[in-house]
């Protein structure tokens, strides 16, 4: 059977996000390590990388990025959850501190444990930058 969605998911599945950026931002790399799912495949594509699959290779490259601690927010913008059952996508696009939004994004999660837990993360670069919001794209 598989496991029960809570109802409120959209907006948990929104502050699993807003985590992801809260611990790349804060280079806490204990955070970041349990939002990545335990029992579900993995796998993650830096802009510009090659593909890393598996749990060690991701937490591995996310520690050499955060260490040292990056010197910029990294702000998630337009947020856009689609759910599927117990698998939910985010799209949206990545700017780093006040500047316009330079990469697209996806997040892909699934419902592992009671909470939603990253198994792939993407990001690209954009044709052109997107200017940032008026308003906050956060849940709190």
């Amino acid at each position: 059977m598989p496991p029960l969605v809570p109802p409120r998911a959209e907006a948990d599945v929104l502050r699993a996000n807003d985590s992801f950026y809260s611990a790349f931002s804060d280079g806490d790399l204990a955070a970041m390590s349990a939002l990545w799912a335990e029992e579900s495949p993995v796998a993650c594509f830096h802009p510009g990388s090659a593909g890393l699959f598996g749990r060690a290779d991701v937490l591995d490259s996310w520690r050499q990025i955060l260490r040292p601690r990056p010197p910029f927010v990294m702000r998630c913008d337009r947020p856009r959850v689609q759910l599927l059952g117990d698998t939910a996508v985010v799209a949206c696009y990545e700017a780093n501190g006040d500047r316009p939004a330079h990469l697209a994004a996806t997040n892909v999660f699934v419902f592992e444990g009671g909470r939603w837990r990253l198994v792939h993360h993407q990001a690209g670069p954009l044709v052109s930058p997107l200017p940032k919001p008026a308003a906050p794209s956060t849940i709190n």
